[in-house]
């Protein structure tokens, strides 16, 4: 009985049990029984720095796309903290997307994450729908607290212990 009222309730467009159908990004990502795979970029190794070239950056990700990989992530990487060991995403991720949706045309385009106390809300909400808009409703949107202290104060912001309460922090001490 469970099962069924599961089921029903996430159904998709085709009413097959499984995921609820929300965009063609994250419909060709989650489909049930399937296994997508994805890339994070950049898609290349960086050995000698703590920030990619980026060189044939764009090659690469249309090459994913031609090979039939699901999505390719993007990280909202501000700055290089050296702690962390990499500088992560060289460009911004929403203007990142916006060439991406224009040079690709059926790969999902994702946010692995965006870092929402460092960015206003609107101004996330309104380049996510221009990015989805633009890419024929691709772009999976991915968000999160952040995990790098000192990119807080260099944007004038307090890292608070609210932003990861303490209870969902991991105990390192035992």
């Amino acid at each position: 009985m469970l099962k069924q009222a599961y089921n029903t309730a996430h159904q998709t467009a085709d009413d097959e049990p499984g995921f609820q159908s929300i965009n063609r990004g994250y419909n060709s990502v989650f489909r049930p029984n399937h296994l997508s795979l994805g890339l994070v970029v950049p898609l290349e190794t960086y050995s000698q720095g703590p920030a990619p070239t980026m060189t044939r950056h764009l090659e690469r990700v249309q090459l994913a796309e031609q090979l039939g990989f699901a999505a390719v992530w993007l990280r909202d990487v501000p700055f290089n903290v050296p702690s962390f060991g990499d500088g992560g995403q060289m460009y911004d991720p929403f203007v990142y997307l916006g060439l991406l949706a224009s040079c690709t045309k059926r790969i999902a385009l994702g946010t692995a994450s965006i870092v929402l106390p460092l960015r206003h809300p609107a101004h996330v909400a309104k380049a996510a729908a221009s990015v989805d808009v633009l890419s024929g409703g691709r772009l999976i949107l991915g968000v999160a607290s952040g995990d790098r202290p000192e990119e807080y104060p260099a944007l004038n912001l307090p890292f608070a212990d609210d932003i990861m309460p303490e209870y969902s922090r991991p105990d390192f001490t035992e």
